[in-house]
């Protein structure tokens, strides 16, 4: 980290003033405009720049945006990095007006939120020297960010390369052939059958499967038994698979309950590892296959008649196990290396937030 070189009392000069002291708000931004999102979740992710190389000089945007020019008193660089800061977005978080969803940081909020106010040589020697800092900081992370999807992408040539290297005993066969592809289905209207209840059955959304990609571990709905009659039941070890939007994607259940029509439920028949067919169907090879079969315009999905004509490569039963515990291995050293990764850009970001509150509070 650099030294700045400020003492504790670098900020003694000037005092603190509130933004509206030293910006005006515009509908229209120019060169040298900071410029800060005020929805969110923008405003919470830090979404603001500088209007830099417009075109005659001046630009007009959207309402979601707020508009802060100096009045001479404060660099727009200095600014920037003021309001880049985690404890100003939080603060303005709190402060949100608006409905759910569309939430706004207000005006009143930004114009009487405080700054520190160093004489001008101060702050550009601040920012030159942030500038400085954050370079190496960007040059990490992009760097970080580059072996993140690196480690992502070893993964799926390995896949590729497992499915499409066939072995002796090896068959082609269709989808349809080695399993039961059956549809979900849903009563009418289903908020009618949603229920707390304690006889309510599992009823499995998209949304069960986040923070999860190969397992359905449990629900957070449930259905009444009368709704349960109108819907397909999956058990414990079914595998079932999206239709719609995002297409394609396989999750093993580690529970019972019943499926909507936006999912398949597929059940291998003998001598094919359920395990096994998981690996296949998230593979760069079923998945350009479910890419092809998929139709519709704008929202694209696909039939049970479509996921049936799907070839899978198919070996011996002991040889599918081998398989699989050779892909699991490569896979836990994968998400290995994408945690490593994942923890260095965090420490990256938070490195960035150390330097800047250090730097706001005259203490670097």
């Amino acid at each position: 980290m650099c030294d700045l070189g400020i003492g504790a009392k670098y900020f003694d000069a000037q005092g603190e003033r509130t933004l509206s002291e030293v910006v005006g708000s515009y509908t229209y931004f120019a060169d040298g405009d900071v410029l800060l999102a005020k929805i969110t979740p923008c405003f919470e992710n830090g979404k603001l720049g500088i209007a830099r190389g417009l075109t005659n000089g001046v630009g007009f945007g959207s309402s979601e945006f707020i508009v802060l020019r100096s009045k001479g008193t404060i660099l727009p660089e200095f600014l920037y990095y003021f309001l880049d800061q985690d404890s100003f977005r939080f603060d303005g978080a709190r402060r949100m007006a608006g409905a759910v969803g569309h939430k706004r940081v207000t005006n009143e909020f930004i114009e009487q939120h405080v700054l520190p106010m160093p004489p001008l040589a101060e702050q550009q020697r601040l920012v030159a020297l942030l500038d400085e800092a954050f370079a190496g900081i960007a040059t990490a992370t992009a760097h970080a960010e580059r072996c993140l999807a690196a480690a992502g992408e070893v993964f799926e040539r390995y896949l590729e390369a497992r499915f499409i290297d066939s072995g002796i005993g090896w068959a082609e066969k269709k989808l349809g052939d080695i399993c039961v592809v059956d549809r979900g289905s849903s009563p009418r209207p289903i908020k009618e059958y949603i229920t707390e209840a304690h006889d309510g059955v599992n009823w499995i959304r998209i949304g069960d499967t986040k923070g999860d990609k190969k397992y359905v571990w449990s629900t957070r709905e449930k259905i009444t038994p009368e709704g349960a009659l109108s819907s397909r039941y999956v058990k414990e070890g079914d595998l079932i698979l999206t239709n719609s939007m995002s297409y394609g994607d396989p999750y093993i259940m580690k529970t019972t309950g019943y499926i909507h029509d936006g999912w398949f439920v597929l059940r291998p028949g003998p001598g094919i590892d359920v395990e096994y067919l998981y690996f296949a169907l998230v593979s760069p090879l079923l998945r350009r296959q479910f890419d092809e079969l998929a139709c519709g315009a704008i929202v694209k999905n696909i039939s049970g008649d479509l996921v049936k004509k799907a070839i899978v490569p198919v070996p011996p039963a002991a040889e599918q196990r081998l398989i699989v515990t050779e892909i699991e291995i490569a896979s836990e050293e994968c998400d290995r290396l994408a945690s490593l990764y994942r923890r260095k850009l965090a420490a990256l970001a938070e490195l960035k937030q150390a330097v800047l509150r250090k730097a706001f509070a005259g203490e670097l």
